[in-house]
């Protein structure tokens, strides 16, 4: 028994300096954290909300320095070959006016339920044929906006590699190459990012692809496993381990938060679940936390997930959420 326990304590400790080791690798945290905000149209418009009035409410009131934005593959493309680029003009016309950089996503997976947002008219065909589509629409999505000076990186699909959650085809490693190189071949000047979970995975295939990686942040959840709220008490040099691991393999590959949690995790939909229900996993306390975990990795930009929520909870009489955005780059 006490042999064991020696061999215990000694393999502890060695992984307790290989975290150390780890973290040291993650590089410097950043001296001063600049915030961003992923904004999802379709998703504002679920919530009864005109989304050209939130999305301008956004970029005059907040003081974001990032945007992530989606050029949805069904709304963008909602017949083959018949393109509608009016809802992302509009979005990087704003971005523009007011200075906010875009990191503009492009893929059949973007952020926001139900994650591949596939277009009616794919729906028959067989999986080349699909690729074929999906291809000839990145190239003429990256064409179009390539010279737009407000973008500053691309996204390519959103957490490819989990497969666990979405109502999506399985990873296809060589096909998300394929797409990352036809961005880069089109736009070589800007980088490529690419994302994954921060608490479902390794980083190992998605942080080798592209010039950027993004993870994500989660803490206040619904767990499936166990059917009820869960809080993931993981802490913030979790993720700096993780990246240390990361920049080990790949030197120098910047790190940022591109999806911290700012709003509820429901099962039933925001307009589904009563506010003190939402409150279980996204109060004003449980945000001040959210941003002090993220804080503490040292990453940044950090783009905050849940603005569009905030502006329909200042419209319940909420503005908690709103405010303390406000304040977060000043």
């Amino acid at each position: 028994m006490k042999k064991f326990l020696k061999i215990l304590v000694v393999l502890v400790l060695l992984v307790w300096l290989l975290c150390f080791v780890l973290t040291l690798y993650a590089g410097p945290k950043a001296k001063k954290i600049e915030y961003g905000a992923t904004f999802s149209y379709p998703y504002a418009e679920s919530l009864g909300l005109d989304w050209k009035t939130a999305y301008t409410a956004a970029l005059e009131d907040l003081n974001l320095k990032y945007l992530r934005l989606s050029a949805y593959w069904d709304a963008t493309e909602p017949k083959q070959d018949s393109y509608d680029f009016s809802a992302l003009d509009f979005q990087l016309a704003g971005a523009r006016e007011h200075g906010v950089k875009v990191l503009l996503a492009v893929g059949r997976r973007l952020p926001r339920w139900p994650e591949c947002h596939d277009p009616s008219w794919i729906q028959d065909m067989p999986n080349a044929s699909v690729q074929s589509a999906q291809l000839s629409y990145i190239e003429t999505v990256v064409s179009r906006y390539a010279s737009r000076p407000e973008i500053v990186a691309w996204q390519v699909e959103n957490e490819p590699f989990l497969g666990s959650f979405g109502i999506c085809p399985q990873p296809d490693p060589a096909f998300l190459d394929k797409e990352i190189a036809l961005v880069k071949s089109i736009d070589p000047s800007r980088p490529v990012l690419v994302s994954d979970s921060g608490e479902l995975s390794l980083w190992i295939k998605s942080g080798q692809r592209g010039d950027l990686f993004g993870t994500t942040l989660y803490r206040f959840v619904f767990s499936d496993v166990f059917k009820r709220y869960w809080v993931n008490y993981i802490p913030y040099w979790f993720y700096r381990v993780k990246a240390g691991l990361l920049r080990l393999l790949h030197p120098g590959k910047p790190v940022m938060i591109v999806e911290l949690q700012a709003e509820p995790w429901t099962t039933k939909g925001i307009l589904n679940t009563p506010i003190e229900e939402q409150f279980m996993t996204m109060s004003p306390q449980k945000f001040d936390t959210m941003i002090s975990v993220a804080r503490s990795t040292g990453f940044s930009p950090q783009y905050l997930w849940g603005v569009e929520w905030w502006y329909w909870m200042k419209q319940q009489g909420h503005p908690e959420f709103w405010d303390r955005v406000k304040q977060l780059n000043q």
